[in-house]
């Protein structure tokens, strides 16, 4: 069975995906600024704290917890922050503190969990379609996409550096789903795919993928937005 971390657990997909690999017998990390959800769950095999990709000091509670483990078979930066505003009245600290989440909390959690994975493993980036260059693009989501954007860069970037030794890095940039997130970025739209749909096929991915891709972008769309 494989240990597992992921981030953005408190609803939407991340909540989901918990519940997918715990049926399976997977040890999971699950981290999310409100870690009550997962842990009203009451699962097998999951561990919980309450955790902010936006506040540096938290990191220190992983590496603690790291400490049980010897290796950590898979990591999926799932949490993201979404801001959407129009470009003009968005202020510099508004601007940041998407990046600080969507960007640096994924650079700086990779980072910390690298020393624990090996050859096989496999480090899973949730992007946006709204990343990817030439796509459809919405107002008000300059400082959403655009960050979403910057994960797909690094995660080819990572691939390369670590290709002798991996793991493996993939992105996957979704499409519309029908989650919280979605709601407030497209209010009333409804999404052809739920969260537990796009959610099995994460847990595939992030157990099966790194075999055939790595420092790829898979486009997990079949919709706009």
């Amino acid at each position: 069975m494989a240990n597992i971390i992921i981030t953005g657990t408190s609803r939407g997909i991340g909540f989901e995906l918990v519940k997918l690999f715990t049926q399976e017998g997977h040890q999971v990390l699950a981290l999310s600024r409100n870690a009550q959800p997962i842990t009203n769950l009451k699962l097998p095999n999951v561990h919980a704290f309450s955790f902010d990709l936006g506040n540096p000091s938290d990191f220190d509670k992983v590496d603690e917890f790291l400490k049980q483990w010897e290796s950590v078979d898979v990591l999926i930066n799932n949490a993201g922050r979404l801001l959407n505003k129009p470009f003009l009245e968005i202020s510099s600290d508004e601007f940041e503190a998407v990046y600080k989440v969507n960007v640096f909390g994924v650079a700086e959690m990779t980072k910390r969990v690298l020393p624990k994975m090996g050859k096989t493993g496999h480090v899973v980036t949730v992007s946006s379609m709204g990343g990817v260059q030439g796509s459809v693009k919405f107002p008000g989501l300059s400082a959403y996409s655009s960050s979403k954007g910057a994960v797909i860069t690094l995660t080819e970037l990572w691939a390369e550096e670590f290709k002798e030794t991996g793991p493996s890095f993939n992105v996957l940039a979704l499409g519309a789903v029908q989650t919280e997130m979605l709601e407030e970025a497209f209010p009333g739209y409804q999404a052809p795919v739920t969260a537990l749909e796009m959610a099995m096929y994460i847990k595939d991915f992030s157990l099966n993928g790194q075999k055939m891709y790595n420092g790829k972008l898979l486009q997990i769309s079949n919709s706009t937005p």
